[in-house]
């Protein structure tokens, strides 16, 4: 049984290449929450969908089982509240700032206020 693909995190909504990244990085705006700051980039309207990358630095937590724990659960918020975006297509990075771990509740939620400022 297949699972329909309405509520996944597909490989082609992932930020990847150094040439992208770097497009991102040098054209885009950088907006901040509490625990995450966000570049994005409105990509034109033919793109297939929204790509986004997730970073947490190791200055931040020594310990890779910290930063993929962060990264697994940013990604999971963004994944459940992709439908916020409405219509828009944006290349956007999510940076782990805090020095300290949040649950996924507090990600979720500041993870979906960045994303409606995105689309406004």
């Amino acid at each position: 049984m297949e699972l329909p693909l309405t509520g996944t995190f597909r490989k082609s909504e992932r930020l990847c290449g150094k040439s992208s990244i770097a497009a991102l990085l040098g054209k885009g705006r950088w907006i901040a929450g509490t625990h995450i700051k966000c570049c994005y980039r409105a990509l034109p309207p033919e793109s297939e969908c929204s790509r986004i990358a997730v970073s947490v630095p190791k200055r931040n937590f020594k310990r890779a089982v910290k930063r993929n724990l962060l990264k697994r659960r940013m990604r999971e918020s963004y994944r459940t509240q992709k439908s916020i975006l409405d219509a828009g297509r944006y290349d956007i990075m999510f940076v782990w700032t805090s020095r300290e771990l949040a649950d996924s509740n507090v990600i979720r939620e500041e993870t979906a206020q960045l994303l409606k400022r995105i689309s406004k």
